[in-house]
């Protein structure tokens, strides 16, 4: 118990998340969230990596040509494919993906809640079907830290509750309580282990409460006087409307500490994360770049394209001209289109690496204008240009 302390005397003395530079017309800002694999300036995008790999991504182009910072791996799929034996083996899942930035973990939550015919949920944890073979598991707060310590993630989440939408004031409270119930425990456990790999894990909870403000309200008190060295906001953007998840978001920031990073999981579209940067957010997720880059959707920054329409045929322009990202220089539109009819896999991938580069850029745009003092006036031109449909 010796060590354990020291240990975590140690992580709560580090200062993890520095706040750079505060935007005057609005809550946006910009950090740096120190990590032992690097530090990540924030506002930041997260490629999502579910199974230790993001989707058609070579790890030279997430670093050198998107300029991806960190990437997520998922507790719930990484847990069944490839297994906690293997990675414990391999020396966790930087090792076994040979990654050598920052890497966060979700805790499987959302996964569990997709899978509301298949589990069933009491104070205890969470037992559920594996939507590969149909085999039994179980996931526990406790179990859910030590899965997360042999994956290794730098950023490791709490095990939570993710309520559907719709849902009544009654289910949400419900699913909030027991979030908060199994986050005691996941502390718990979380001080009461170690890293198995030689460097620190951060540990995020997670801010419940559906579309209720009371419940946003009480959820954002509990997680902020946890203390940990970061926080997360889930269950939005999972049918909402835009303009209520931005209420929700703003009535949690209201109360969550303003020197911790503040990470809004799975979202969003380019427009979403601006948003939600110019009302404090830090840190952001969402499929959106790759599993719409992989059905022909192109986000840009004069508008959104859909490379399978008949008008690119003939266009042989470059995807981007204003980018600097090689790929956006190197093809046509038209060749891009051509590759989608012809159902070419090199289709998908150039248009995932377009829309991961685009993310990235997003985001650094918007730190250098924070910087600059001029968020607000890019902000409002940038989002009247995504709304185009081009």
């Amino acid at each position: 118990m010796i060590v354990y302390f020291v240990y975590i005397c140690a992580i709560f003395l580090k200062v993890r998340f520095k706040i750079t530079h505060n935007d005057i017309q609005t809550k946006a800002r910009t950090g740096i969230l120190s990590t032992d694999h690097g530090n990540i300036e924030t506002p930041a995008f997260m490629p999502v990596g579910t199974a230790g790999t993001v989707k058609g991504i070579h790890h030279r182009e997430l670093i050198n040509d998107i300029h991806a910072q960190i990437i997520l791996g998922n507790t719930y799929h990484l847990y069944l494919r490839p297994g906690i034996q293997i990675l414990q083996e391999a020396g966790g899942l930087h090792r076994f993906m040979n990654w050598p930035l920052p890497l966060l973990t979700d805790s499987g939550g959302y996964q569990v809640f997709s899978l509301a015919d298949h589990r069933k949920l009491s104070d205890e944890g969470a037992i559920f079907k594996s939507h590969i073979d149909g085999s039994t598991h179980k996931f526990t707060p406790e179990s859910i830290v030590d899965i997360q310590r042999i994956i290794g993630a730098d950023i490791i989440m709490a095990f939570d509750e993710c309520a559907p939408y719709p849902c009544d004031h009654k289910y949400a409270l419900k699913a909030m309580t027991l979030t908060h119930h199994w986050l005691d425990r996941g502390i718990k456990q979380y001080k009461n282990s170690a890293p198995l790999y030689g460097y620190d894990q951060i540990f995020f909870p997670i801010v419940q409460g559906s579309t209720y403000k009371d419940l946003r309200i009480q959820s954002a008190e509990k997680i902020a006087s946890c203390n940990l060295e970061g926080n997360a906001i889930g269950g939005l953007s999972v049918g909402e409307h835009a303009e209520i998840m931005y209420e929700m978001i703003e009535t949690v920031n209201r109360i969550l500490p303003v020197d911790k990073p503040r990470y809004l999981m799975g979202v969003g579209t380019p427009i979403n994360i601006l948003e939600a940067i110019s009302i404090g957010i830090d840190m952001f997720d969402c499929v959106m770049p790759t599993r719409n880059g992989r059905n022909g959707m192109l986000y840009t920054s004069k508008g959104v394209i859909n490379i399978k329409n008949e008008k690119w045929k003939n266009n042989y322009n470059p995807i981007d001209p204003d980018s600097d990202c090689y790929i956006d220089t190197q093809y046509s539109l038209s060749y891009l289109r051509h590759l989608f009819v012809c159902k070419e896999i090199l289709g998908s991938q150039i248009a995932s690496i377009h829309n991961l580069y685009f993310y990235l850029w997003l985001v650094k745009e918007a730190r250098k204008n924070i910087v600059e003092g001029s968020f607000e006036k890019w902000k409002t031109v940038m989002i009247k240009q995504l709304n185009n449909r081009l």
